[in-house]
C-alpha cells in the first residue's frame, strides 16, 4: 500500500498558503501547517480536517526561528513518519522609499524571507537525506524579483535571493533525489489585497489576461510543482502573473 505523503507549509493561515494546503488535503496529503498567528492557523487546520477529513497539525510561531523550524520537522516525523514536501511560503513585505529605508526593516525582511527559507530548507533536506526517498521543496517568490516595483527594493532583493537559492541547491540536492523549485506570483486577490477597492480594477486593466490571479490559481501551479507530474522539473521559477511581466505596465500611472 502506498503511504500518504506529508507536507510542511509555512504562512498557511490564509491566502496562498491556505489555498495550497486545501488543495493538497484534497489529494490526501498529511499536513503540518505554520502561521505566525496562532488563532489563524488553528482555525485553518480545523477547517481542513472538517472539509477534507485529513489531519492538519498547527505549529504556530515565527517561521524563521530555529525553535519553530525544529518543531515543524519533528512534528511531521513523529506524527506522520516522514517529510516529503516542504513549501516555504511565509514572508513579509515592508514598504519604504529606498533613500529612507531603515536598517531595522531591511534586516527584518531578510531575516524572515531569506533566512527563514534557507534554514527550513536545510533542516528538511537533512531529514529527506536520511529517509532516502527524496522529496520536493517549493519557495514562494514574487514578480518583484523580476520587475521593478516602487518602494519594494528590500523585498524584491529578498525574493530574488531565494530564487537563486533554489537554483543553486540543485547541485547539492538533486543527487539526493530532492527537487526544488520556486513560484513567483504576480497580482493576486487575497484577504489583504481585497481590502483595497482599487486593487481588482487596477490589476484587471494591467494584466494581459484581464484579471489578477486567485489564490486557487497560485495553489494549482504550486501543487503541480510538488507533484509526481513535475518529477523532472527542478531549479526552476514559475512566474504566475497573467502575463504582466511580459509587458510590465506600471501600477503607479
Amino acid at each position: 500500500m502506498k503511504l500518504k505523503k506529508t507536507a510542511i507549509i509555512t504562512g498557511a493561515g490564509q491566502g496562498i498558503g491556505l489555498a495550497i494546503a486545501e488543495k493538497l488535503a484534497a489529494q490526501s496529503v498529511n499536513l503540518v501547517l505554520n502561521d505566525l498567528e496562532e488563532g489563524l492557523i488553528e482555525e485553518a487546520c480545523k477547517k481542513i480536517a472538517h472539509q477534507f477529513g485529513m489531519p492538519a497539525i498547527p505549529v504556530p510561531g515565527d517561521s524563521s526561528s530555529e525553535e519553530v523550524i525544529d518543531r515543524l520537522i519533528s512534528t511531521a516525523v513523529s506524527d506522520f513518519g516522514s517529510v516529503d514536501i516542504v513549501i516555504a511560503n511565509a514572508g513579509i513585505t515592508l514598504f519604504g522609499n529606498f533613500l529612507a529605508y531603515s536598517r531595522a526593516d531591511f534586516f527584518e525582511v531578510n531575516r524572515i524571507n531569506q533566512a527563514g527559507t534557507f534554514f527550513l530548507t536545510q533542516a528538511a533536506a537533512k531529514v529527506m537525506k536520511e529517509q532516502k526517498n527524496g522529496g520536493t521543496i517549493l519557495f514562494t517568490s514574487s514578480v518583484t524579483a523580476h520587475q521593478s516595483h516602487e518602494n519594494l527594493a528590500a523585498y524584491a532583493m529578498s525574493k530574488a535571493a531565494i530564487e537563486m537559492l533554489a537554483k543553486n541547491l540543485v547541485l547539492e540536492l538533486a543527487p539526493l533525489g530532492i527537487r526544488i523549485n520556486t513560484i513567483a506570483p504576480g497580482a493576486t486577490l487575497t484577504n489583504r489585497t481585497n481590502m483595497d477597492p482599487e486593487y481588482l480594477p487596477t490589476w484587471s486593466k494591467l494584466t494581459p489576461l484581464g484579471r489578477p490571479a486567485s489564490v486557487e490559481d497560485i495553489a494549482a501551479a504550486a501543487c503541480f510543482l510538488v507533484s509526481d507530474g513535475a518529477k523532472h522539473i527542478t531549479g526552476q521559477t514559475l512566474i504566475i502573473d497573467g502575463g504582466w511581466t511580459s509587458i510590465s505596465p506600471s501600477p503607479y500611472g
